[in-house]
């Protein structure tokens, strides 16, 4: 009786412990990781995030760009820091639910990553270089039927949304083309509008300014139903291919074992920061509808993605780039 009674009584001080170091943190600077370069789609909303952050939690906020690997360095990184709430990720579904599948990694995506937020939902976009004579995807498939393995799309890495997209459109209509990988969105557009490369699976968050200032074409969505910031570019259902759906959720993870007091006030300051205004005004402007999961929520879709693309994978045979 007096050992669970100490035990009881160590339980309830840990417990008091973290909630007040919930209470008290942060005391010092907090970064977040982002596996991108700057400019892409997931920089600028971790950066978006980081200026409502450093306001609600009276510390500075930083944002570290580890690019590479389809996002898993900065997820690396992330899952061996200690878990104490300092350094926090912005992930993507390529890094959680895609990229496991293809390249051996040094920690467990799913254990050593702790969901926090689901921040933003966005569409891939089929965009295509201004030198491509095609206007509608149709007109696409057939040049690159008719010349197999000329036309490159460009990704953000091996085992990316981009990559997965890019291959799913190529198999379920027999085609024949070449992916690129880069480091980034952002240098795989630089080198769709230099014309590297003829097309591009990217999201809207990452493309749209290229796509209303003029320089890239969009030919379609690759949502269920149509962007309300590309009104007028079709899905690729409506386009004539039904079937081949991709779109990228960006979330909030913190390193696995960090106090769930802890986690549970980023959450609460996810979610206040993705009802203010100018957050969603910016998070449209790319293309995203702000997340409004619970925490479980986000980490039940975080896990049947992660089943999901395995299988895909597993299924379509898609290996890693070499």
């Amino acid at each position: 009786m007096q050992a669970l009674v100490r035990s009881l009584a160590t339980l309830a001080f840990l417990g008091a412990s973290m909630a007040a170091s919930a209470q008290t943190w942060p005391t010092k600077n907090v970064r977040i990781l982002v596996g991108a370069p700057p400019g892409g789609g997931t920089d600028i909303i971790a950066r978006l995030l980081a200026d409502k952050f450093a306001a609600a939690f009276g510390q500075p906020v930083i944002v570290e760009n580890r690019p590479g690997a389809s996002n898993t360095i900065a997820a690396d990184l992330t899952a061996k820091a200690p878990p104490d709430g300092y350094t926090l990720l912005v992930a993507t579904t390529t890094g959680q639910a895609i990229a496991p599948h293809l390249m051996k990694l040094g920690y467990d995506p799913l254990k050593g990553l702790a969901p926090v937020a689901l921040i933003a939902n966005v569409p891939n976009v089929l965009v295509v270089n201004n030198d491509v004579p095609a206007k509608t995807v149709k007109e696409l498939v057939a040049l690159v039927k008719a010349a197999p393995d000329k036309y490159s799309y460009g990704s953000s890495g091996s085992g990316s949304t981009q990559h997965l997209a890019g291959e799913a459109f190529a198999h379920a209509l027999g085609l024949k083309m070449v992916h690129v990988p880069y480091k980034g969105s952002s240098q795989a557009l630089t080198d769709l509008l230099g014309g590297q490369i003829q097309m591009a699976f990217d999201t809207t968050s990452s493309a749209i300014s290229h796509i209303t200032s003029g320089k890239v074409r969009p030919l379609a969505v690759m949502s269920p139903k149509r962007s309300p910031q590309l009104p007028n570019v079709p899905t690729l259902a409506e386009a004539g291919f039904p079937g081949i759906e991709m779109t990228t959720w960006y979330g909030l993870f913190v390193t696995g074992g960090t106090p769930k007091p802890i986690v549970d006030r980023l959450y609460q300051d996810t979610m206040k920061a993705l009802q203010m205004p100018d957050v969603r005004k910016r998070l449209a402007d790319l293309g995203g509808e702000p997340g409004t999961l619970t925490e479980a929520e986000f980490a039940a879709l975080n896990k049947a993605d992660f089943d999901r693309f395995g299988k895909l994978i597993r299924e379509a045979k898609i290996q890693p780039q070499q």
